[in-house]
């Protein structure tokens, strides 16, 4: 078969025959009367033989070894082209992620994407200074996409220029609630540790629902954070989960001022005060978690309250009975 022939039942082009013959890959086994190259059956299969392990990543070099050199062994190689594709994938990946968050800023003009290239290039800067003034810039220079900041946030150990991350992304709005909610889902319990602060910055009603959609996550640490600021939003879902952290000794000031924070709705007080005393008769409440309860019920208003505070100021606990009576001593003096 002529060289010709060989290229349009191959696919292989006739330069890039000539090419693997200049290379010592394949040589046609005999030449016609007029001199032109002629292919046998078994240089045709060693052309689709190079093809196939071409299309596997192998130079021409690693083809040629592979093909006649009898100690060549495919595993080794095989393992460094998985590397090098892997390599190559994430680079490539990391490439289309940079031009989506640019196509997501809507840049105007060159200088708009050089100014979010620039800024996206600075959140991931190991200077915590740089990082910083990227979040603090993001708002004023060209919009850094808020997919970008939600990955920033999320990964960020510096307090400070988290805290600028999370500024930046409570003035873009609802828009990274998504991907935050995502990260609460994170295997990684820093990762929802950052997530649940993040949407704690962000106002409305958005937020607010997935806030109260984490009052039953998994993560003990997400729970609390998500109910103190329920509390501060005013929402009643929250009470459980403060009485629980009063109980458990976490951050059981913040959990009774937001439960005071509730109780000025009178309605709502007598159910606080309801479940506080609930908890104080539980067998199981520990005698220093009793006396956190009591102190609770100081913020508590109405009458409710200060009937169970004056049952308090009876309690075989002495330290309970002293914790009610001084709370009743003020009250009245209000």
């Amino acid at each position: 078969m002529l060289i010709g022939d060989v290229a349009r039942h191959s696919g292989v082009s006739a330069r890039m025959l000539r090419h693997y013959e200049a290379l010592g890959l394949v040589r046609p086994t005999g030449r016609t009367g007029a001199g032109y190259r002629e292919y046998s059956d078994e240089d045709i299969r060693r052309i689709f033989h190079i093809e196939s392990l071409r299309s596997l990543g192998l130079s021409l070099r690693e083809v040629g070894r592979a093909l006649d050199d009898p100690g060549f062994t495919p595993s080794e190689l095989v393992d460094d082209l998985i590397r090098q594709t892997r390599e190559r994938i994430a680079a490539e990946t990391e490439l289309l992620t940079r031009l989506r968050r640019i196509g997501h800023a809507e840049p105007a003009g060159w200088r708009d994407v050089l100014q979010v290239v620039a800024l996206l290039q600075a959140l991931g800067s190991a200077s915590p200074e740089t990082r910083q003034r990227a979040a603090l810039s993001s708002a004023e220079e060209a919009p850094v996409p808020v997919e970008a900041l939600v990955e920033a946030v999320l990964r960020e150990t510096d307090p400070s220029v988290a805290g600028a991350l999370r500024w930046a992304l409570a003035r873009s709005g609802d828009d990274g609630l998504p991907l935050l909610a995502r990260g609460l889902g994170s295997p990684a319990a820093e990762v929802r540790g950052r997530a649940v602060r993040s949407i704690v910055e962000i106002p409305g009603d958005a937020a607010t629902a997935v806030l109260r959609e984490a009052l039953t996550a998994p993560d003990l640490g997400v729970r609390r954070v998500a109910a103190l600021e329920l509390g501060a939003r005013g929402v009643t879902g929250a009470v459980p989960t403060l009485i629980d952290m009063i109980v458990e000794e976490a951050n059981d000031v913040d959990a009774a001022d937001a439960l005071g924070a509730l109780a000025s709705r009178p309605a709502l007080a007598d159910r606080i005060t309801g479940l506080l005393v609930g908890r104080l008769a539980d067998g199981t409440t520990t005698p220093s978690a009793r006396r956190r309860l009591t102190q609770a019920l100081a913020d508590i208003p109405g009458g409710t309250a200060s009937r169970a505070l004056t049952e308090l100021s009876q309690d075989e606990d002495r330290a309970v009975a002293l914790t009610a009576s001084y709370i009743l001593g003020m009250r009245e003096a209000r």
